[in-house]
């Protein structure tokens, strides 16, 4: 018994005696450690007003706006970086730092392998930012997605659709998978298919579309302005498809100029007596009632 008492006191004492030692090393390390979280709070305003400055001095260049972002963003990380190694130094962590260096190469490759995707969607952002194919603003279409850039980082590419809703896109899908960027031409082309009656004019019908066109929509004044084509002998129309270019550099204004088109189209054939006709079907139903009329002949004749 008396033996147990000595072990629990003297695992008392020695817990007594660290937590001693570890009150005292804070109250002497005290003054240190305020001044570590002052540097890190002014580290953490320092970052903002770089990160603004930046964007604002690089608005006077010709960089894109998207990489003017990623210079912003990686300047302001490296502040907050170059704070926590002061910090160390201030709190007497050097030895530490040296170890924490000594070890970053083998971190740096474990760090590499466990964040290899990450790593490509940054590297990706980075070069989305800096190449002029693709900026914010524009209209693409991409990864199956459309709609307008509204921000590249450093992950994700976010695309504002025409609901209105947004996608975010990693970055590295979007460099190894084609897109389509409608922002990269001043001018788009609307092609729009519709049939007429067999019993139309089809030299009236390609006179009175392309003049539509032509008289509703500032196209271009090229040889190939309007092209009109007939396409095929349809079941019940002869198809055709028309061509034109209007000045856009958008989806959007191209599915709008579209509509319009379908609009007028159907106006002026209406006021031309052209039909647009629409396939029917045509159901026979001669033998069933014949056979109908046949077995109730039958089971007359039988009755008798």
């Amino acid at each position: 018994m008396n033996s147990l008492q000595n072990q629990f006191s003297e695992a008392w004492d020695q817990m007594y005696d660290k937590l001693d030692s570890w009150i005292e090393s804070l109250v002497t390390n005290l003054p240190n450690i305020i001044i570590a979280v002052v540097v890190f709070l002014i580290a953490l305003i320092l970052a903002r007003y770089t990160n603004k400055l930046l964007l604002r001095a690089l608005e006077k260049t010709t960089l894109q706006q998207s990489m003017r972002r990623v210079i912003a963003r990686i300047s302001a990380i490296v502040v907050v970086i170059l704070a926590l190694f002061l910090i160390l130094g201030i709190l007497n962590l050097s030895k530490a730092l040296n170890t924490v260096l000594a070890g970053a190469g083998v971190m740096g490759l474990a760090v590499g392998l466990a964040l290899q995707s990450a790593l490509a969607n940054t590297y990706s952002g980075i070069v989305l930012s800096y190449i002029k194919k693709i900026k914010i603003g524009d209209w693409v279409k991409t990864n199956d997605y459309e709609g307008e850039v509204v921000d590249i980082d450093l992950r994700a590419l976010t695309i504002k659709q025409k609901d209105n809703n947004l996608v975010f896109i990693p970055n590295k899908q979007v460099i190894e998978n084609p897109f389509k960027n409608y922002s990269s031409t001043p001018q788009s082309r609307v092609i729009l298919e519709c049939g007429v009656g067999y019993g139309s004019d089809l030299e009236e019908v390609q006179e009175l579309t392309v003049n539509t066109i032509i008289d509703n929509f500032e196209v271009p004044e090229t040889p190939e302005d309007v092209l009109f084509l007939y396409r095929e002998f349809g079941g019940s129309s002869i198809n055709f498809e028309i061509r034109f270019w209007i000045n856009s550099s958008s989806g959007l204004e191209v599915a709008k100029a579209k509509s319009k088109a379908i609009i007028l189209i159907k106006k002026a054939y209406k006021k031309a007596d052209i039909n647009i006709p629409f396939p029917m079907r045509t159901l026979d139903f001669g033998n069933q009632l014949d056979r109908f009329f046949e077995s109730n002949e039958k089971e007359t004749t039988n009755e008798k």
